[in-house]
């Protein structure tokens, strides 16, 4: 695929995560901080954000999964998925949070499993759509081309 292309899909691509919701302002505070002395900033950034997530949707998958539900660390470690998702921008993930936690202030564990659901497939989608962002971005530098700046 020729450099103009590649860089319309990559626009294209970044258009619909802030158009469907699943990025946010916060997405594009995190690129304005890389620059030439640190080029993979977003890309490490991003990264640590999902392997910390999973984590924290394995260690809610496990607490949840208990006979008797603890729902203070349940609410701990939505908070940090919450906190996590927000600095990020990952938005749909970030308000299915606020939700769960809700639902932990409630204990009521069906609620909790069905918000658990929802976060593991926003949380899936959004990473398959960066990560279909980042290797577009390595296409354009292979090419020679420059990433264009999207607003």
């Amino acid at each position: 695929m020729e450099v103009v292309q590649l860089q319309r899909s990559f626009v294209e691509c970044m258009a619909s995560l802030f158009r469907e919701g699943l990025l946010d302002a916060q997405f594009s505070q995190l690129q304005q901080l890389q620059d030439d002395s640190n080029p993979d900033f977003v890309v490490e950034v991003v990264s640590l954000f999902f392997e910390d997530s999973e984590r924290l949707l394995n260690d809610l998958t496990m607490a949840l999964d208990q006979p008797n539900v603890d729902f203070k660390q349940v609410d701990a470690h939505v908070h940090q998925l919450k906190g996590s998702s927000s600095s990020v921008g990952a938005q749909r993930v970030k308000n299915c949070c606020v939700l769960f936690r809700n639902c932990c202030e409630e204990q009521n564990t069906e609620a909790c499993l069905q918000c658990l659901q929802q976060i593991k497939q926003e949380h899936l989608l959004v990473k398959n759509k960066l990560q279909t962002l980042f290797e577009l971005e390595q296409q354009i530098v292979a090419a020679g081309g420059a990433i264009p700046m999207v607003q």
